[in-house]
């Protein structure tokens, strides 16, 4: 039974002094089970503040590297070792540096979906709910916003005085969504509200009647009067909105909103991390966790 697995995690995991960490994209079995749930760089801070000394990391391997950064003197281990980021894979240290040559006087913000090793050549760093803030507060003018331009261009949407230049990257379960998406699922479902992530391709966003991060979405669903919810970001964040407010109705925007990377991870991967026959540790040299957190510290001081 699920429950008799789940029981026993939270043995080892006390027994052991152990913390874990689970994305809100994870399955719901293992929201259940982590100490602390919710969106990537929230998930680092969390482990940062926490006491014990070893996190496990259910997400994916940039977020792992997050946590690594924030809290070097800790063990983590990233839960599932195939779990990467498409996203994060798309741009690496060498391609940015010849951008850079490029734009001399551009300032490089980097999206919390990046690797350890290209953060180390960022100015600073954002994520989906703090990107407008921390680029308005830039005295550059000149942006390099790299790797979503997605949610890149909802960024300059927001800040027309801002020059930001956007390369062709992004996250490839938000992006595959478009206008024909929505129209379907708002036929299907009239009463329903969009809400949607910033990754989703412009032409989504501007029909959406709300837009935010994963958090913010699911914080906006709570707190609403309405009954019904187009959901317009990973399919498991529906699930657990419905099981979180089982008055109202979470629909897809559509089928194809699903990560296979953030899917890969079970409850036996925990499990069998727990005891100490799965998982990877992650470790990042001095010089990668002191480079990569200045972009990160940046972000902390103007946010």
């Amino acid at each position: 039974m699920i429950k008799d697995i789940q029981e026993e995690i939270i043995r080892l995991k006390k027994e052991k002094d152990i913390c874990i960490l689970a994305h809100s994209y994870q399955a719901h079995e293992i929201l259940e089970i982590a100490d602390f749930t919710g969106d990537s760089f929230q998930l680092s801070v969390m482990a940062e503040k926490a006491p014990q000394k070893t996190v496990l990391m259910c997400g994916v391997r940039f977020m792992a590297e997050t946590v690594k950064i924030l809290s070097p003197d800790k063990t983590v281990y990233l839960v599932s070792p195939d779990a990467g980021c498409a996203m994060a894979e798309q741009m690496d240290r060498e391609i940015i540096s010849l951008v850079k040559q490029k734009y001399p006087d551009y300032t490089v913000v980097a999206y919390i979906n990046t690797t350890a090793e290209l953060k180390t050549i960022c100015d600073v760093c954002v994520t989906s709910s703090s990107a407008v803030k921390i680029v308005d507060k830039i005295d550059n003018d000149n942006i390099l916003f790299i790797p979503d331009c997605n949610l890149g261009d909802y960024v300059a949407k927001q800040l027309p005085h801002k020059n930001i230049k956007l390369l062709n990257g992004g996250c490839p379960t938000h992006a595959c969504v478009d206008r024909d998406d929505v129209i379907k699922a708002k036929a299907q479902h009239p009463n329903a509200l969009l809400l949607v992530h910033p990754e989703c391709q412009p032409s989504v966003c501007s029909m959406a009647d709300f837009i935010g991060s994963t958090s913010a979405i699911m914080d906006y669903a709570k707190k609403s009067d309405a009954e019904e919810f187009i959901i317009g970001t990973e399919m498991s964040i529906a699930e657990h909105l419905q099981y979180e407010c089982p008055d109202k109705r979470f629909y897809y925007l559509s089928q194809k909103l699903m990560c296979r990377n953030m899917r890969v991870t079970t409850l036996m991967d925990v499990y069998n991390c727990l005891k100490g026959i799965g998982g990877e540790e992650i470790v990042l040299d001095e010089q990668t966790i002191s480079d990569a957190r200045r972009c990160i510290d940046k972000m902390i001081e103007l946010g």
